[in-house]
């Protein structure tokens, strides 16, 4: 690592992974770069042909491996790790080792386990390590959470078209984990209970679920997420006492009814939202951590969390398939 995350200098970044998540990383850097935050140091990727028309279209070096990016010398303050789920840890670890911190696409692992060990490398190394879960960063939720007052329902739909992207994982892993974070980082309770059902359709692994969730505190959320629909829906709504709220991830917006006398409906508020994309504002946030070196917004901890309950969530499909005959 060099001395830029003290310097004021830009950082000097990488991207390992440039397929559809890798690509746009890459653009917000290049975007950055403009703006003299940061260095777009080097791309890495094990495809020859992704490898050289990103290397090309930014003008910086190419590297099949990591392993090769650093014994090239170059050096780098942090990385976007955007390889496929089953290599986040590997990835991280080895980027990590090597003094860079680290943002990485959720999950953050393929398993609690390595989950947890990232959380325990980063602290005896230092690194700063923040987790893409992009809809932390989403202007509506920003704008719901100085509106929170004790949730104790939620509602999430998260339904997308199929695609072949990202079918190394079932869909709890690839779409619902962004509810289940963003859930889990507004209730202050530990999970009771968890149902679950869900079906592969169009691939080999679950491609549509509905998850009932309850908290320790009497919280209910329910999540249905879908990659075979024939609509883009991404909304969450959350009722507390008094007040029920409406996200649109979509749209970035935010609605608002109160009922502050149990008698009527006060009306409905569209709050202003402060527009920004999530991804920038993610990577900038990331960027921040790495300067300041305090914790970042989605932090190795809070996403080994949503890994877990997404996991768990896994093995009660499975354990509802085996009671059904499935």
């Amino acid at each position: 690592m060099s001395q830029n995350t003290t310097s004021g200098l830009p950082l000097r970044v990488a991207v390992a992974g440039a397929g559809a998540f890798g690509r746009n990383h890459l653009r917000v850097y290049n975007e950055l770069q403009t703006l003299g935050q940061v260095e777009l140091a080097a791309v890495i990727d094990r495809d020859p042909a992704t490898l050289a028309a990103a290397a090309a279209l930014y003008g910086i070096p190419g590297f099949a491996t990591i392993g090769e990016c650093l014994a090239a010398g170059v050096t780098l303050d942090a990385a976007s790790v955007c390889v496929p789920t089953i290599h986040h840890a590997a990835a991280a670890e080895e980027l990590m080792a090597a003094g860079v911190d680290v943002l990485i696409e959720k999950p953050i692992a393929a398993t609690e386990a390595e989950g947890e060990r990232l959380v325990s490398l980063a602290a005896t190394l230092g690194r700063i390590v923040q987790v893409g879960h992009l809809e932390r960063f989403n202007p509506a939720v920003t704008a719901a959470r100085e509106h929170l007052n004790r949730p104790m329902f939620f509602e999430s739909h998260r339904l997308s078209v199929f695609t072949p992207r990202s079918l190394d994982v079932d869909v709890v892993l690839d779409l619902m984990i962004h509810d289940l974070d963003i859930v889990l980082s507004l209730v202050s309770s530990p999970v009771r209970e968890v149902r679950a059902v869900g079906l592969p359709v169009l691939s080999q692994k679950v491609d549509i679920a509905n998850v009932r969730v309850e908290f320790e505190d009497g919280c209910i959320a329910n999540f249905t997420a879908s990659r075979v629909s024939t609509e883009r829906v991404r909304k969450l709504r959350f009722f507390q006492p008094r007040q029920y709220l409406s996200l649109d991830f979509a749209r970035k917006d935010l609605l608002i009814i109160d009922a502050p006398d149990m008698s009527v409906l006060a009306g409905m508020r569209n709050i202003a939202v402060k527009q920004g994309e999530p991804l920038r504002l993610e990577i900038e946030s990331f960027l921040r951590a790495v300067r300041t070196r305090e914790t970042p917004v989605v932090s190795a901890k809070d996403a080994t969390a949503a890994l877990g309950l997404a996991l768990e969530i896994t093995r009660a499909i499975e354990a509802h398939a085996r009671r059904a005959g499935l």
